[in-house]
């Protein structure tokens, strides 16, 4: 439940977005024209990791924990010192999972590629 009224974040952070998008970037040219493009991939990604952070979050954290871990910190200390040697697959996997986590928010195009 969220305490606070309407329009939430996401609808504020999406109503810029489509601002910049649909009246500045099409009465813009040059240089500001090219932040209103920069200005309208951060939105995106604020509006992705606001629909996905939370998600992503519960995750990446059973994943750690699945290798008895709590934080990254823990996992790369893990790492360096070679107690997860014999489990490389179950890392490799908990890193791979994490990055396409990272990139469905950054940019979700890179998981289309081939």
């Amino acid at each position: 439940m969220n305490p606070h009224d309407l329009p939430s974040a996401g609808e504020l952070v999406e109503s810029v977005r489509e601002w910049l998008q649909n009246d500045v970037l099409a009465s813009t040219q040059g240089r500001l024209q090219y932040h209103a493009r920069v200005a309208i991939n951060v939105l995106s990604i604020v509006e992705r990791e606001l629909a996905l952070g939370a998600e992503h979050e519960v995750r990446h954290r059973d994943r750690l924990r699945q290798l008895g871990l709590v934080d990254d910190v823990e996992l790369a200390t893990a790492i360096r010192s070679g107690d997860l040697d014999d489990r490389m697959d179950e890392v490799r996997s908990l890193v791979w999972q994490s990055v396409r986590d990272k990139l469905a928010v950054a940019n979700p195009k890179y998981l289309a590629s081939p």
